[in-house]
């Protein structure tokens, strides 16, 4: 196994092989952040592809995801607050994304742009790999494209008690009624009887890197102590507030930063048809985290 410092070295400053045939790669995200493009460089680099991956961001996602059709971009990660916005200028949604209305990522096939969600199969995954209560209450803080993407993820696998806290009442509710979920506006109003043993799930900002919110706290301290499992969505930083709080409390906890690295990894299958193999992708995501 590599320490960050070798990984770092593998990495050259400049790509000489670029040329007419390098296939493009691209994210669009209204805070671009570089996890996703040394993710996947380092493993375009590794297993020798011929591809390169830029994150950008922009004013017009309609011209943004036509730019990608005519310019013959493989594909690109959407993030927020794009997630929505991009689907009217889509050929197709894929399975992961049609239910849910959000997409993650556009491939490029010809021409032809399929939208899917990999956050979503990246929650299912991680929710896959413990034994979890389906009765456990789920208090989702949060009711945008990833707020949607996670609510579906916990539905499909069975989970009927669920509330939304969101300050936009109209996504918020219909998020919540999309599921036959509760919807309330701040988390003060619910009592200790709706969160006991709870599933806490942050969706929003709160806690985010070289953002207003960076040090906000998601969740009150008084919730994690009785939350039975904590969630993070926020990757930058890894350590956010609402992850430090409930791993000095003792509580499991799924990070940001895990649903990142999985979700980038079927990107990366999406764009280039290989799977690599589970040590070169944590190679990977240790290098996109130094």
């Amino acid at each position: 196994m590599k320490d960050t410092d070798s990984m770092a070295k593998t990495t050259l400053p400049y790509r000489s092989d670029i040329n007419h045939e390098t296939r493009l790669c691209i994210s669009l995200a209204g805070r671009p952040g570089n996890f996703g493009t040394r993710f996947h460089n380092y493993l375009y680099e590794r297993l020798g592809l011929n591809y390169l991956y830029k994150a950008c961001t922009t004013d017009d996602i309609g011209a943004a995801v036509q730019g990608i059709r005519a310019l013959g971009i493989r594909g690109s990660g959407i993030s927020m607050p794009f997630k929505e916005s991009c689907i009217p200028f889509l050929d197709d949604l894929k399975e992961s994304a049609s239910g849910i209305q959000s997409v993650n990522t556009i491939v490029n096939n010809d021409g032809h742009l399929n939208g899917y969600n990999t956050d979503y199969i990246a929650v299912r995954h991680l929710l896959g790999e413990r034994v979890l209560n389906t009765n456990s209450p789920v208090v989702l803080r949060g009711s945008g494209g990833m707020g949607k993407t996670v609510a579906a993820a916990f539905r499909d696998m069975g989970f009927a008690n669920g509330i939304i806290a969101a300050r936009n009442t109209v996504e918020g509710k219909t998020v919540a009624d999309r599921h036959g979920w509760q919807w309330v506006e701040k988390l003060e109003s619910l009592s200790l009887s709706c969160y006991d043993k709870s599933i806490l799930v942050n969706v929003t900002p709160l806690g985010m890197a070289d953002g207003l919110e960076a040090t906000y706290l998601s969740f009150p301290e008084s919730m994690v102590t009785h939350a039975s499992l904590v969630i993070e969505i926020v990757a930058r930083p890894v350590e956010t507030p609402l992850v430090r709080v409930a791993r000095r409390l003792g509580k499991p906890v799924i990070t940001g930063n895990q649903v990142a690295a999985l979700q980038a990894l079927e990107q990366f299958v999406l764009y280039t048809g290989l799977r690599p193999a589970d040590d070169l992708v944590a190679d990977a995501a240790r290098f996109a985290n130094s």
